[in-house]
């Protein structure tokens, strides 16, 4: 192996999908991907609603979306010169989406999040963070202990508790004018008390810090504007990736005019920031987002799935705890971790690939029958786990 812990991508690792000593026989390396299923390299197909971990909203190998990439490819890719499809996309970001009134892209969700804390550091001229939730794997947004990181670093972040407003109300008076930025993904397992977002608009507003919203997972899925849109949140700043260009790697910070301008004072650059392709992926991808009203179909999708996976709950107690999350991005959280990891191997060897943790993700490509089918695959997934443990 020339890849230490098997992939670059952490949650792509064997442990990860099937749990630690998964048997030889399941699906490893993907061989190609289409719509909603994909094949291994022993040629074995699966049905999908993994999704690449959420990247892929409108289904692999869009035709649309692949047209754009090609053409893109054809005039060359990348250039000595910002292509005009950069200032194209972020005008149709700030169109879709009111609150984008600058934007800066680069390539992954990790450097965006860290491009907004260091723009809000910039602006406010503070320095300590309040994070809540995942925001990728560079040095500011990890836990304390996490080897390679300063322990300096630690100290300049603080984690923040989800939904809880009284909490989030003390924190943010506590750290006072040291506080740049409250950064929070909107959606952790489940929907955002309301009151705690207006908890947080409201007091990081009062001292001068910002509100930065991360919606790299709920972006296009929960609607057009994502989390931002459905709970009329009034963030300083928003974060977009995964499904922004349909699985090819792009991302964005943006947000209010004087707060994005702070990018001529700090420095956020990337040479492949303004590669083509990407950029023209991301045109496309919108276009059929709007045209489609994708968000409004995964939500119909997903609630078919969320109510299946809630009776599934139901006849199998002693394997599944309860159906997690939103009909955009569900799961079944386990009662313990075997189980998971049995019904994951369980639904993969009857070719059926579902994440055991959060989230799994319809796409505009799952239909209801393809739907019926994983059910029915993760039915008798759990049926077998309960013998075997019973």
């Amino acid at each position: 192996m020339r890849i230490p812990g098997f992939t670059s991508t952490g949650s792509k690792r064997p442990e990860a999908l099937f749990g630690a000593g998964a048997p030889v026989g399941l699906p490893v390396r993907l061989a190609r991907a289409a719509g909603a299923e994909v094949w291994d390299t022993d040629g074995r197909k699966y049905l999908d609603f993994i999704m690449a971990l959420g990247a892929v909203s409108l289904g692999y190998g869009h035709p649309e979306v692949g047209r754009a990439a090609h053409a893109a490819i054809d005039a060359g890719v990348v250039g000595p010169l910002p292509p005009e499809s950069e200032e194209r996309l972020a005008e149709r970001l700030a169109k879709l989406m009111p609150w984008m009134e600058r934007t800066r892209f680069l390539k992954t969700g990790a450097e965006a999040v860290a491009a907004a804390v260091r723009l809000a550091r910039a602006a406010t001229g503070r320095e300590v963070i309040l994070r809540c939730g995942y925001h990728g794997w560079l040095d500011w947004s990890q836990p304390p202990g996490t080897p390679g990181i300063p322990t300096a670093t630690y100290s300049m972040s603080e984690e923040l508790p989800f939904g809880d407003s009284e909490r989030a109300r003390a924190l943010v008076r506590l750290l006072g004018d040291r506080l740049a930025a409250v950064v929070i993904e909107p959606v952790i397992e489940r929907a955002p008390p309301l009151e705690w977002l207006a908890t947080l608009r409201e007091e990081t507003r009062r001292i001068g810090a910002l509100l930065v919203v991360d919606e790299i997972k709920t972006g296009f899925r929960l609607a057009v504007g994502g989390a931002a849109e459905r709970y009329a949140i009034k963030p300083d700043l928003v974060v977009l990736g995964k499904a922004l260009a349909n699985g090819f790697p792009l991302a964005a910070v943006g947000g209010r005019r004087e707060v994005m301008e702070e990018a001529r004072r700090t420095w956020i650059s990337s040479t492949l920031a303004t590669e083509m392709v990407a950029l023209a992926a991301a045109e496309a991808t919108l276009e059929v987002v709007v045209r489609e009203q994708v968000p409004e179909q995964l939500g119909a999708k997903g609630g078919r799935l969320l109510e299946g996976l809630r009776q599934l709950a139901g006849r199998h107690p002693a394997v599944v705890k309860e159906a997690a999350g939103l009909p955009e991005m569900c799961y079944l959280r386990y009662t313990d971790e075997t189980s998971g990891a049995l019904v994951a191997r369980g639904a993969a060897l009857r070719g059926l690939l579902w994440k055991r943790t959060a989230y799994n993700f319809v796409s505009l490509a799952h239909d209801e029958a393809v739907i019926g089918h994983a059910l029915e695959v993760l039915d008798t997934a759990c049926k077998e786990v309960a013998r075997s443990t019973g």
